[in-house]
């Protein structure tokens, strides 16, 4: 059995899966219903002892204000998933909705 190669230079290849910074669906800037959601749902995950991702400073003492602190420092690995009705969709990194 032989394994295929692909003959198209790397650099093209690379070339292919560099994203543009720009998003095509939806508001430019994150929604209040989608800071709400990825605030909830990272509160709920370091109540439930998930590690922080970044120094917790000395008055931050309730989950939810450390998840809006990781949010505003944008230390968050999170895209969100905005869908159209005829089922096309762009995943995008919150680093780029963040003013």
């Amino acid at each position: 059995m032989v394994a295929s190669v692909s003959k198209t230079p790397l650099d093209k290849r690379k070339a292919k899966k560099a994203t543009v910074k720009k998003v095509t669906i939806g508001p430019p800037k994150l929604t209040r219903f989608e800071r709400a959601r990825i605030i909830g749902a990272r509160a709920l995950q370091l109540a439930l002892g998930a590690p922080p991702f970044i120094t917790v400073p000395p008055n931050i003492k309730d989950p939810i204000s450390l998840a809006i602190a990781e949010l505003e420092a944008k230390a968050l690995p999170i895209s969100i998933r905005r869908t159209l009705p005829d089922g096309r969709y762009q995943d995008i990194p919150i680093d780029w909705l963040l003013d």
